[in-house]
C-alpha cells in the first residue's frame, strides 16, 4: 500500500456562476412594477495552500478530483445568489505546481503560501442590474459563467529536514524505523526502497522530519537507478546525513570510497553544497563493523564531518544520533531568512490594447479576447433581445470596426472563441445596433407614467381634426 506520494495530478474545477434572474416586480394594483431580478453568485475558487502539518500529497493521490461548489441562481424582489464555498486545498511546504507540460506555475514555499489554481465563474447579472433609461424593462437576464480548472501536477520537493543518503542496503530505512514511527519495507537485498519513507522524531523539545530515500549508485545524477526520483527530494532538505555501511559484503567496496562516490553525485546534481554534513557509520554491533568504525573514524573528523556510530539492530548509539541531529536542525532553522510577504506582480496592460485579437483562419475570421468570450457564455441565444445586447456590447468594444479593417464582408463566417466552444456566425455589417437599437429595445408602454387628463383630451380632438383618419366605428341605422 502506498504509503508516501511525491507527485500526483490533481483534476480541479471552480465553481460555476449562478445564472441572473429576469423578473418583473408584481403588486396589486401595480401587475408591472418594473424589472427585479437578482444577480447569480459567484463560484467557488480552488487555492492550494501551504500548511506546516501536511508531509505528503498522499490524499490526493486517493482524491485527484476536486470541484469547488456552484454559486446559486439570482431570484425576483432583487434576491441575489448565494455565493459559492471556495475549496482550499493544504499542500506540504515546498510544493511545485506545473501543467500538463510541464511548465512551472508556482513554486510554493512559506507557511500561508495561496495560489489559485482554478477561479470561480461571475454570477450573471439579473435584469434589475440591465435596466437603465433607455432599457427600461430587460426581457432576459446574463449566465453565469462557468468556473475555471483542468490538470495541474503537484511535485514535492522538501521532503523533510533530515535527509538520509547512501548506498543501496547501507541501513537506512533500519535507521528510519527506530528513530521514528515510520514502517518501510527493509529486506537484505539493493533497492529495497522504491519510494521515499517519512518519519517524524522528537528529540527534548525539536520535533524534526526524517527521510530515508532510495540509495544512490554512481551515475545516478544522470538518471541511472532511481537517483533522480531521490535527488529531487533533497534540494530543501537542511541536512544530508550520509550511512556508510561498516559491514559490507562487496570486496570492492569501503566507507570511505562510498562517501567520496556519494559526494560526486551530489555536486555533479548541484546545489547541495551549502548543507551540512553528518556521517553516521552504521551496523556496529557487527564486530568487523565495530573494528573498521574505530579505524575509519579519525581520517572523517579530520575532514571535518560530524560522526557518529549506531546499530539499528542493537538500538546502539540512537539517542546521541537523534539529539545530535535536533541540535544540527535547530540551528538551521534559526540561520533561515525569514520568509518575505507573497509578492505580487502587477503586469499592467498595453496602452493600444484593444482587449481581443482578431486573426484569418481557412476563411472564418476568428476573435479571441477575454471579454467577447465571457460575453458570449453569458449570452442566452434562444432570446432575441439577449443577442441583441450581445451584438451592442462587441459593436462598443470595437468587434465590428476591427473586422472591417481586417477585410471581412457581409456574409463572411466569424467565430468568436476557440474550436471547442466558439459561436459561429455569418457577419452582417451596419446592423443597427447601439443606440439605434436601445431607444427601442426593452421598452414598455405600460411602464411609463400615464398623461395628464388634458394632454389625453387634446390628442384625442387632434385625432378627430384629423382629414386622413379612417371611421369605421359602428353608427346607428
Amino acid at each position: 500500500m502506498t504509503t508516501f506520494v511525491d507527485r500526483v495530478e490533481l483534476h480541479v474545477a471552480a465553481g460555476n456562476g449562478g445564472h441572473g434572474c429576469a423578473s418583473v416586480h408584481r403588486e396589486k394594483f401595480k401587475p408591472l412594477g418594473g424589472p427585479d431580478g437578482g444577480n447569480g453568485g459567484r463560484g467557488g475558487d480552488v487555492t492550494l495552500v501551504v500548511d506546516q502539518s501536511v508531509t505528503t500529497l498522499l490524499d490526493y493521490h486517493h482524491s485527484p478530483h476536486r470541484k469547488a461548489t456552484n454559486g446559486q441562481p439570482g431570484a425576483g424582489d432583487n434576491r441575489s445568489g448565494k455565493d459559492g464555498m471556495d475549496l482550499v486545498l493544504p499542500v506540504p511546504d515546498g510544493t511545485v505546481v506545473l501543467d500538463t507540460k510541464g511548465d512551472v506555475l508556482a513554486d510554493m514555499v512559506g507557511e500561508g503560501t495561496t495560489y489559485v489554481v482554478g477561479e470561480g465563474g461571475r454570477g450573471g447579472l439579473g435584469n434589475a442590474a440591465l435596466a437603465s433609461a433607455r432599457r427600461k424593462a430587460p426581457g432576459f437576464a446574463l449566465y453565469g459563467e462557468p468556473g475555471k480548472g483542468g490538470d495541474i501536477v503537484l511535485e514535492l520537493k522538501t521532503v523533510a529536514d533530515v535527509a538520509l543518503v547512501g548506498y543501496p542496503s547501507a541501513g537506512k530505512s533500519s535507521l528510519i524505523s527506530v528513530l521514528s514511527a515510520a514502517k518501510p519495507k527493509i529486506a537484505d537485498y539493493p533497492f529495497t526502497t522504491l519510494v521515499p519513507n517519512l518519519g517524524v522524531v522528537t528529540a527534548g523539545a525539536t520535533v524534526y522530519t526524517i527521510a530515508d530515500v532510495p540509495g544512490l549508485i554512481p551515475g545516478a545524477s544522470q538518471g541511472r537507478g532511481l537517483g533522480l526520483e531521490f535527488l529531487r527530494h533533497v534540494e530543501r532538505c537542511s541536512v544530508l546525513v550520509h550511512v556508510l555501511d561498516t559491514a559490507t559484503l562487496e570486496s570492492d567496496r569501503d566507507p570511505i570510497s562510498d562517501l567520496d562516490t556519494i559526494e560526486e553525485e551530489l555536486k555533479l546534481y548541484g546545489g547541495l553544497e551549502d548543507r551540512p554534513r553528518v556521517v553516521v557509520l552504521n551496523k556496529i554491533d557487527i564486530p568487523d563493523g565495530q573494528d573498521l568504525a574505530d579505524m575509519i573514524r579519525p581520517d572523517l573528523e579530520a575532514r571535518g564531518y560530524r560522526v557518529f556510530e549506531a546499530s539499528a539492530v542493537a538500538h546502539t548509539g540512537l539517542k546521541e544520533l537523534s539529539f545530535g541531529l535536533a541540535e544540527i536542525v535547530s540551528k538551521a532553522r534559526a540561520a533561515k531568512p525569514k520568509q518575505e510577504t507573497t509578492r505580487v506582480v502587477i503586469r499592467p496592460k498595453a496602452v493600444n490594447d484593444a482587449g481581443f485579437t482578431i486573426t484569418e483562419e481557412e476563411g472564418v475570421y476568428r476573435v479571441r479576447g477575454e471579454k467577447p468570450e465571457r460575453w458570449v457564455r453569458q449570452t442566452d441565444f434562444s432570446n432575441d433581445e439577449a443577442v441583441g445586447y450581445l451584438a451592442d456590447r462587441l459593436s462598443r468594444l470595437g468587434v465590428e470596426t476591427a473586422l472591417t479593417k481586417a477585410g471581412a464582408h457581409a456574409g463572411d463566417a466569424v467565430a468568436i472563441g476557440d474550436d471547442e466552444d466558439a459561436v459561429v456566425f455569418d457577419w452582417e455589417p451596419m446592423t443597427m445596433a447601439g443606440a439605434e437599437m436601445l431607444g427601442r429595445r426593452g421598452e414598455d408602454h405600460r411602464l411609463e407614467a400615464p398623461r395628464p387628463a388634458e394632454q389625453r383630451r387634446r390628442d384625442r380632438s387632434a385625432e378627430r381634426d384629423d382629414p386622413e383618419r379612417e371611421y369605421d366605428e359602428f353608427k346607428p341605422f
